[in-house]
């Protein structure tokens, strides 16, 4: 059973920045990060494949960076050029499928809490 703790949500202006951060109690290869806006369904925002490839919904490309340090379990977002449309709440997620999953939530075992981002315009 893996444990996902997220941080670093909040309020923040259009245009701004915000880092969100998630720490796995252990090792698992595929995690990603999602978002549920209110009445809406979860969708997956980014997905690490590895060290050099991470997979990123179009809507969050060129503005949404995530990092992963496997030293110590953990999946930041950095979130640029923030807009209105963002504001949901962000989860992490981890998967144990042998495959890549991509950013399909079903295939996600793992979930954490979530934390909050609010863009306001």
């Amino acid at each position: 059973q893996v444990q996902l703790v997220e941080s670093g949500g909040g309020s923040v202006q259009a245009g701004g920045s915000l880092r969100l951060s998630c720490v796995a109690s252990g090792y698992i290869h595929w995690m990603a990060w999602f978002r549920q806006a209110p009445g809406a369904e979860r969708e997956g925002v980014a997905v690490w494949r590895s060290s050099s490839i991470t997979v990123y919904d179009d809507s969050v490309k060129g503005r949404f960076t995530a990092s992963r340090d496997n030293t110590r379990n953990t999946l930041d977002l950095q979130m640029s050029s923030l807009k209105p449309e963002d504001t949901a709440m962000y989860y992490c997620a981890a998967s144990s499928a042998g495959a890549f999953p991509g950013l399909e939530v079903s295939a996600y075992h793992y979930w954490g809490q979530g934390t909050q981002v609010t863009v306001s315009s």
